[in-house]
């Protein structure tokens, strides 16, 4: 792998047939919270008798939402993945913080980035992003370039690069989440979590399956999980307030904004019939980003995924183009 040196030749790299549907995998980022979105696609794959990975032909996650994709390309299955979360996420994110770290957390990222590259590490080992089986796109953002930065498997001719950074870098890098985890750096790039622009991913996914992978709007089917979605009633404080005022909502509502116009947008483009979005609300307070409630997201994850089984059956059906990565 390690030795691979990109190729532009052959046919490996070419696109999907334009006559045939392309199916978009799209995974909400959301923390801890990503517990629902593995246990979905775990009883999803009990459910139809197969594999999630084997049925789309891009799969593209945000944060947490970034490393289920990568354990989808890498071959870890969503079991597998809920167990990871339920065995190390305390690990990741320690519960009950001291008044010292409190206050730490104030000035300094409330989380110390060794516990997840430590988890990430013992599940990903050394492997490239390169060595995905499956199409990826994995959102980030440079805080040098001030842009958006997107990892991609080397399924395109111009996609040259990506494939050879590990997958725990991209992975960290992908779910740096600010103020929760301190910035990644990776070769002069200072990244942060993807969430900040595409938190929902729907719209990431549309747009690389027709400028990446050649297919026609009308042939792109997208389904989207989500990572439950907090009940809010916004208080009135918010109506003339400043930063006191907005400084517990206003992440709340850019992550609500951004994936209620990921989703919108993609329906419009696309058809509504073609993008099904699976999510539950819930009450407010119940779940953070870095303290949740297992048991209760896996009992919602399994009524959800019950009740749109026959939504996503349609997904299970379809056969993607193969694909063999543009290296040799």
């Amino acid at each position: 792998m390690g030795s691979a040196t990109p190729t532009t030749s052959g046919q490996c790299g070419d696109p999907p047939d334009q006559s045939r549907v392309v199916q978009v995998l799209a995974l909400d980022g959301g923390g801890l919270r990503g517990i629902f979105t593995a246990a979905a696609l775990a009883a999803w794959e009990d459910d139809f008798g197969t594999r999630v990975a084997d049925h789309f032909d891009l799969i593209t996650g945000t944060s947490t939402g970034g490393i289920i994709a990568l354990g989808l390309g890498l071959g870890v299955s969503p079991r597998q993945l809920l167990e990871l979360y339920a065995t190390d996420g305390t690990k990741v994110f320690p519960t009950g913080l001291l008044k010292s770290r409190r206050i730490r957390w104030l000035r300094r990222a409330k989380h110390n980035p060794r516990h997840l590259r430590a988890v990430l590490e013992r599940q990903f080992g050394d492997k490239l992003l390169g060595a995905s089986a499956a199409r990826l796109a994995i959102p980030s953002y440079d805080l040098v370039s001030d842009d958006v930065h997107l990892f991609r498997t080397p399924h395109h001719p111009d996609l040259r690069r990506d494939w050879r950074v590990s997958a725990v870098d991209v992975a960290m890098a992908t779910a740096s989440a600010p103020t929760y985890l301190p910035v990644h750096g990776l070769g002069g790039y200072r990244l942060v979590d993807g969430g900040v622009w595409a938190n929902n991913p729907t719209m990431v996914g549309v747009a690389e399956a027709v400028d990446r992978l050649g297919a026609d709007v009308r042939q792109v089917r997208v389904m989207n999980v989500g990572t439950v979605t907090e009940l809010v009633a916004r208080p009135e404080r918010l109506d003339t307030g400043g930063l006191v005022a907005w400084r517990r909502d206003a992440l709340d509502v850019v992550l609500r904004g951004q994936a209620l116009a990921a989703k919108n947008h993609a329906a419009l483009i696309v058809g509504r019939q073609n993008v099904v979005r699976v999510d539950v609300p819930v009450p407010h307070g119940l779940h953070g980003l870095d303290e949740v409630r297992p048991a209760d997201l896996v009992a919602r994850a399994a009524a959800a995924s019950r009740h749109s089984s026959p939504d996503v059956a349609q997904f299970f059906e379809h056969t993607p183009s193969p694909y063999v990565p543009l290296y040799s």
